[in-house]
């Protein structure tokens, strides 16, 4: 199971470009296109924060596992009526 960045997504969404973001994150562009298209290994918390802030966005908007859904052990939520 890997993450995926939806940054793509959420920028479309906002109406805004990839410059756009990078100028208000204050982050390089060429950083922000390696985040963007998957190839980042890690990313600060701080940034991340940066990021959610200047898209008004939570982490999880931007950031999901994909993956077989065999693969994830996490509880399942049930709603009961």
């Amino acid at each position: 199971m890997e993450i995926i960045v939806k940054l793509d997504d959420m920028l479309y969404a906002r109406r805004m470009t990839l410059t756009e973001l990078a100028e208000k994150v204050d982050i390089t562009l060429a950083n922000l296109s390696i985040l963007k298209t998957g190839k980042a290994k890690a990313i600060r918390f701080s940034t991340l924060a940066a990021i959610c802030e200047a898209l008004d966005c939570q982490p999880g908007d931007i950031l999901a596992f994909e993956g077989d859904e065999k693969e994830r052990s996490g509880p399942q939520l049930i709603r009961v009526k």
